[in-house]
C-alpha cells in the first residue's frame, strides 16, 4: 500500500475539524469541577478560563509555526523529533497517543451518560464501533460529519445563552469576586478547562491532508480558538449568571440545570441531545487526530509498522484506526469517566509543553520564542496543579514510555 496521504482539507474544514474537538463534552462538562476548584466566587472561574484561553493562545501560536514548518501527520511528535531530538519526539508521541485515547473513551462515556444513563458503557461502545466506521470513508467525509455536528451543538449553546441571559433569574453580580480557591484553585480549575480547549491540536496532526499547510494552518488554528474561546465565555457568563458558583459546582449537568433554573425545563432535553452529539463530535475529532499520530510513530518503528500502512482507496491509515478504535471501544466498556478526562489532561499538558520547547527553537523573533516560554511555563504548572492521582498517573505513564524507548534502544544497538 502507498504510505501517503491525500491533501483535501481547505481552511473551513480544517477550522471545523478543530471545533469538532473543542466545542465537544467539555464544555457541557468541564464548568461545574472548574467552578468547584476555583471557588464560591464566579469571577474566579472567569479568571480561570481567561487563564486556560492565554496558555491554549500560546499553544496554538506554538503548534501553528511548527505545522507550517513540518506538514505532515503526527503534529508535536514530528515537531519534537525534529526540533528537539528522536527521544522527546517519542515522548510526546506517546503521550497524545496515550492520553487521547484516554480521552476519547472519556467523550464516548459522555455520550452514554447522556444517551442511556442506565447503562452508559453500552452506548459509549457503539458510538466508538459507529464512528471509528464513519473515519474509514476518508477525512474529507470525516469533516463533511465534523460541521453538520459542530453546527448542532453550536445553536444548541446558544439556545442556552440567550434563555439564561434573558430570563428573570440571571444576576450580573453572580459574575463577580475573585475570593475562593487561592491561586491553587484558579490553576487547577484553568486546567480542567483547558482540556476543553485542546481540540485544536486535531488540525496540526492532520497537516499532511491540508492543501497549503503553510497557509492553512497558521490561519485555521487561531481561527478554531477563537471561535471556541468566544463561545465558552458566552456559555460561562449565561451559566453562572442563573446558578451562581456554588450551583454550578455542585450540578451533575451544568447546563441542563441551567435552562432549567432560567424557567425553560422544556429545552433541558434538547441539552442532552446536545451534550450528546458534542461528546460524539469530539470523538469523532479525535479517532481522527490519534489514528494519525499512531500512523507517524509506526513509520519510524515506534509502533508496529504494520500500523503505518494507508488504504489506497480512501487514502485512511485505516489499520491505525481500527488498533485506536479497538483499544478505545476495550476503555469505554471497563474505566472510569472522571479518571479518563484527569489522565488525559496530564498527557495533553505534557504533549503541549514540549510543543513550545520545540517552537522556542525555530528562531530568534522575541514574540516566537516569548509565547513558547508562556506556553511552557503554564503547561507545567497547569499540570502540576491538577489532582495528585491524575497527575501521579500521567507522570507514571510516561516515565514507562520513556524507559520502553530506552530498553528498545539498547536492543537495537546490540546491548
Amino acid at each position: 500500500m502507498d504510505n501517503e496521504l491525500k491533501r483535501t482539507l481547505g481552511v473551513a474544514d480544517a477550522v471545523v475539524v478543530g471545533l469538532g474537538a473543542m466545542v465537544g463534552a467539555g464544555i457541557f462538562a468541564a464548568l461545574a469541577p472548574a467552578a468547584g476548584a476555583a471557588g464560591p466566587a464566579g469571577g474566579a472561574l472567569l479568571a480561570a478560563l481567561a487563564v486556560a484561553a492565554l496558555i491554549a493562545y500560546c499553544n496554538a501560536h506554538s503548534s501553528a509555526r511548527l505545522a507550517a514548518r513540518y506538514p505532515a501527520s503526527g503534529g508535536t511528535y514530528v515537531y519534537g523529533r525534529e526540533r528537539l531530538g528522536p527521544f522527546w519526539g517519542y515522548l510526546a508521541g506517546w503521550g497524545f497517543v496515550i492520553g487521547k485515547t484516554a480521552s476519547c473513551a472519556a467523550m464516548a462515556l459522555t455520550a452514554g451518560a447522556y444517551v442511556w444513563p442506565a447503562d452508559p458503557h453500552a452506548v459509549a461502545v457503539a458510538a466508538v464501533v459507529a464512528l471509528t466506521a464513519a473515519s474509514w470513508g476518508g477525512v474529507q467525509k470525516s469533516a463533511r460529519i465534523a460541521r453538520v455536528i459542530v453546527a448542532a451543538v453550536l445553536a444548541v449553546l446558544a439556545g442556552v445563552v440567550v434563555v439564561c441571559l434573558t430570563s428573570g433569574a440571571a444576576d450580573a453580580q453572580r459574575l463577580g469576586g475573585l475570593a475562593g480557591g487561592g491561586a491553587g484553585g484558579l490553576l487547577q480549575a484553568a486546567g480542567l478547562l483547558f482540556f476543553a480547549f485542546a481540540g485544536y491540536a486535531r488540525i496540526t496532526t492532520l497537516g499532511e491532508e491540508v492543501r497549503d499547510p503553510r497557509r492553512t494552518i497558521p490561519r485555521a488554528v487561531p481561527l478554531a480558538l477563537g471561535i471556541a474561546l468566544l463561545v465558552y465565555a458566552a456559555v460561562a457568563v449565561a451559566a453562572l449568571s442563573v446558578l451562581g458558583a456554588g450551583g454550578l459546582a455542585a450540578s451533575a449537568a451544568p447546563l441542563a440545570d441551567a435552562v432549567r433554573a432560567a424557567g425553560v425545563p422544556g429545552l433541558t432535553p434538547v441539552v442532552r441531545a446536545g451534550a450528546a452529539l458534542a461528546a460524539l463530535g469530539s470523538l469523532l475529532a479525535l479517532v481522527l487526530g490519534v489514528s494519525r499520530t499512531t500512523l507517524a510513530m509506526a513509520r519510524d518503528g515506534h509502533l508496529p509498522r504494520a500500523l503505518a500502512a494507508v488504504d489506497p482507496r480512501h487514502q485512511v491509515p485505516r489499520r491505525a484506526e481500527l488498533a485506536v478504535g479497538a483499544v478505545v471501544a476495550v476503555l469505554a466498556a471497563s474505566t472510569d469517566l472522571r479518571g479518563a478526562i484527569g489522565f488525559s489532561s496530564f498527557g495533553v499538558l505534557a504533549y503541549y509543553a514540549i510543543a513550545n520547547a520545540s517552537a522556542w527553537t525555530l528562531g530568534p523573533g522575541v514574540k516566537g520564542r516569548a509565547v513558547a516560554a508562556v506556553g511552557l511555563s503554564g503547561c507545567v504548572a497547569l499540570a502540576c496543579a491538577l489532582p495528585a492521582a491524575s497527575a501521579l498517573a500521567g507522570a507514571a505513564v510516561l516515565a514507562l514510555g520513556a524507559a520502553a524507548y530506552g530498553v528498545r534502544g539498547r536492543l537495537g544497538s546490540g546491548i
